[in-house]
């Protein structure tokens, strides 16, 4: 069973608050179809247990009822019900058909999902952080690769590699629809694959518990056809685009200044590595992993003040100005 993800009409961002964003019931990709296969034969198969041994015992209680009652258990005959074993015999054999069908099916799917039918041609590397996921796309070259935050383009149809690391603590990537659960964990590299077989916005979401804010640690895989993809990969290498406007270009003085030591924007002096890369800020949907929608508003009191829409996460209040924060909010709103 295989149903694409829908995109909202109103812009994927949408998404975040639609009423099923994590149904690991539908998925649509070789890496997570197996196991969705097998979680519903599995659910069958039990309902149809179920069904069987209730319509068993009631079919046994109303024979039960049926037969003439006996006057005294001095009196009773002693023996053997003929037939009555058999039906041990038939219901043990249906028991192990059954088990041995489910472990089998079990093997198959484990060895589907293990790894891609071809190797990948796209690499990518995950870090999970309190609380937002760093993405970097790995290249044949140094001038290839490039670093964004929280959301995942894939090209439809083929495999990708992702490669897994934890910064601080133990986090865990999951994105229901297209793979299964894999843990990031300091100090160790662990790896998984995905692959959308149609367009979509896929939600993902971390599923280790890992700080006061890990509810509000999402992540976003968006398939494209190849086209676009590679449209998209070829802007984010690009660095950011130099201010057009003199609000702008205070802007970018003042990222530099009080947002450079945490943040990357490339093309400028701001080269910090504690926080996401801003490069390329407004091709993204969301704000602080999903918690907030990319809009100017939130923009501004995301910079303004973090903790009132994240309390506990590492970005602290700004302080700044209001002429100062409207420079900077326009200066970023440029970054595309």
């Amino acid at each position: 069973m295989t149903i694409a993800a829908p995109r909202p009409p109103d812009g994927w961002s949408a998404l975040v608050n639609s009423r099923w964003p994590m149904n690991f019931m539908v998925t649509d990709g070789p890496r997570a179809d197996p196991v969705t296969s097998l979680t519903w034969g599995l659910l069958i198969l039990s309902v149809a247990v179920i069904v069987i041994i209730t319509l068993a015992v009631l079919a046994g209680i109303i024979a039960r009822r049926s037969r003439q009652p006996i006057a005294s258990l001095a009196t009773a005959p002693v023996g053997r019900d003929i037939g009555g074993l058999s039906w041990i015999y038939i219901g043990l054999a249906l028991t192990v058909v059954a088990l041995v069908a489910a472990l089998i099916w079990t093997m198959q799917a484990l060895a589907a999902v293990d790894s891609p039918a071809h190797a990948p041609r796209l690499t990518i590397e995950v870090t999970g952080h309190q609380w937002w996921w760093e993405v970097r796309y790995l290249g044949a070259a140094p001038s290839e690769t490039f670093t964004t935050a929280n959301e995942i383009h894939v090209p439809v149809g083929q495999p990708v590699l992702v490669k897994l690391y934890g910064a601080d603590v133990i986090h865990s990537f999951w994105i229901p629809a297209l793979t299964g659960k894999t843990d990031t964990i300091p100090g160790r590299e662990n790896v998984a694959w995905l692959q959308a077989d149609r367009a979509g916005v896929y939600r993902g979401q971390c599923t280790e518990y890992c700080g006061a804010q890990h509810a509000h640690m999402a992540a976003f895989v968006v398939a494209e056809p190849e086209a676009a993809f590679e449209t998209w990969r070829q802007g984010q290498l690009s660095a950011a685009a130099p201010p057009a406007t003199p609000d702008a270009t205070a802007g970018e003085a003042v990222m530099v200044s009080r947002c450079g030591s945490c943040h990357t924007v490339r093309g400028t002096t701001a080269g910090g590595v504690l926080g996401p890369d801003l490069t390329h800020l407004m091709s993204r949907q969301t704000l602080a992993s999903g918690a907030l929608a990319n809009t100017p508003g939130n923009l501004a009191g995301w910079i303004s003040d973090p903790q009132s829409a994240k309390p506990g996460s590492l970005m602290p209040p700004t302080f700044l100005s209001g002429p100062d924060l409207t420079c900077l909010r326009t200066y970023l709103a440029s970054l595309r």
